[in-house]
């Protein structure tokens, strides 16, 4: 088949756009080495002719996300070159927003979305206990009306993130679904015309730049070194690309939390809730969290570039009963989100829509720092003698490691 394009972006030297500094990626720790093992999916190996290498690709793809539920992905079209002037984009935005800005464009997550400027302060619109987390958040309404919704310092570049992200959602995202539906033995279209949403550079999803800046000893023991909860993403996928500074942690199969290494260039890539459902639990939506660097990283910044893709709000998430991989082995009860989806469908009760699923996750998240909820006799259980976050939403029963 023929070679899918590559990224190319618009140019970054057009007239009046201001100059821009570069990213320089910070060093990478030294104090790690049981770092994650995660599959290296090359997928310009899609454009293949050969059938055998696109077969073992799926193959390679089909134990990554059953094993781990993340992989690593290269060779996907964006060069180091262009990637790294995505984050001196993200570098710049949060050198030069006004508090103007900030204050204008502030979230608010009650509203189920995290759209706009987070402030680093909490995960609420009032402030809290500061978190030192600054976020960028893209939805529909910023692309729809990026004069009004989008931080003026960073109009002048907004063609290059729009198309970065065009690139992300149709070209790299689409792809990947392409490979998830071949594992489903269904039709290379069916998630991306099925369950995909679109409409915009991201669909109903979004896309963040996000800054986690060092805190200070006392917040960082009240958040015991948390910087964001365990949990499994509520969406289609998440691409997140991979940077030094070592704050992603998964949860194995060995029941422990470890480091994702940094891949210079490479995209993480983890799958959602969604995708979960939809497999029938064949497809593993993986725990994972933000925890506090190794020593010899605590006084650095992580700059962080991460796609949320989303289905279909208004899909109610049950298994592609037409796949014939679930027909002939059925679904898979083992963890997350899928059973307590089953358990509830089995009951004759409707699932919630994958908007109402996302949109309550958003709006009753809470805070590391928060150490009313944050206990046991609250939202903390001990679970097979581990501690765990238990919520419920819409009569579905959500436990995550914390």
């Amino acid at each position: 088949m023929p070679a899918t394009p590559k990224f190319s972006p618009p140019s970054p030297n057009a007239e009046g756009k201001p100059f821009v500094p570069e990213w320089n990626p910070p060093p990478v720790t030294k104090l790690v080495d049981n770092f994650a093992q995660l599959q290296v999916i090359e997928l310009s190996k899609m454009d293949s002719d050969d059938p055998a290498v696109v077969d073992a690709l799926i193959a390679q793809v089909k134990a990554a996300i059953r094993d781990d539920g993340f992989l690593f992905l290269e060779d996907y079209g964006i060069s180091l070159e262009q990637l790294h002037r995505q984050f001196a984009l993200a570098q710049y935005l949060y050198n030069n927003i006004s508090e103007e800005d900030k204050e204008r464009l502030l979230f608010d997550p009650d509203t189920g979305r995290w759209s706009g400027y987070k402030h680093p302060y909490g995960f609420k619109k009032h402030r809290g206990i500061p978190d030192g987390i600054e976020q960028f958040n893209w939805y529909p309404r910023e692309w729809a009306d990026q004069e009004n919704r989008v931080p003026t310092c960073i109009h002048p570049f907004m063609d290059e993130i729009e198309a970065f992200c065009n690139y992300l959602t149709k070209s790299v995202n689409r792809r990947l679904l392409a490979l998830f539906s071949r594992i489903l033995e269904l039709p290379e279209d069916y998630l991306w015309e099925n369950v995909q949403s679109h409409g915009t550079p991201t669909g109903e999803g979004y896309f963040r730049h996000a800054l986690f800046r060092p805190v200070d000893s006392a917040t960082a023991k009240c958040a015991k070194g948390m910087r964001m909860h365990g949990h499994t993403d509520f969406g289609m996928t998440t691409l997140l690309f991979s940077v030094p500074v070592s704050c992603l942690q998964i949860w194995t199969r060995n029941e422990e939390w470890v480091y994702v290494p940094y891949r210079p260039g490479a995209l993480v890539v983890n799958i959602g809730e969604t995708l979960e459902i939809v497999s029938g639990g064949h497809f593993k939506a993986t725990r994972h969290r933000v925890y506090q660097p190794p020593a010899d990283q605590l006084h650095l910044e992580r700059l962080s570039l991460v796609l949320f893709n989303s289905s279909v709000g208004d899909l109610r998430m049950t298994p592609a009963k037409e796949s014939p991989l679930i027909q002939r082995e059925g679904c898979i009860e083992e963890q997350g989100v899928y059973k307590e989806f089953k358990a509830i469908m089995d009951q004759g009760v409707p699932v919630p829509t994958n908007q109402q699923w996302r949109e309550i996750q958003i709006a009753e998240a809470t805070d590391p720092t928060d150490q009313e909820r944050n206990r046991l006799g609250a939202d903390q259980i001990l679970h097979k003698g581990k501690l765990y976050q238990r919520r419920e939403y819409f009569g579905v029963q959500v436990l995550l490691p914390v």
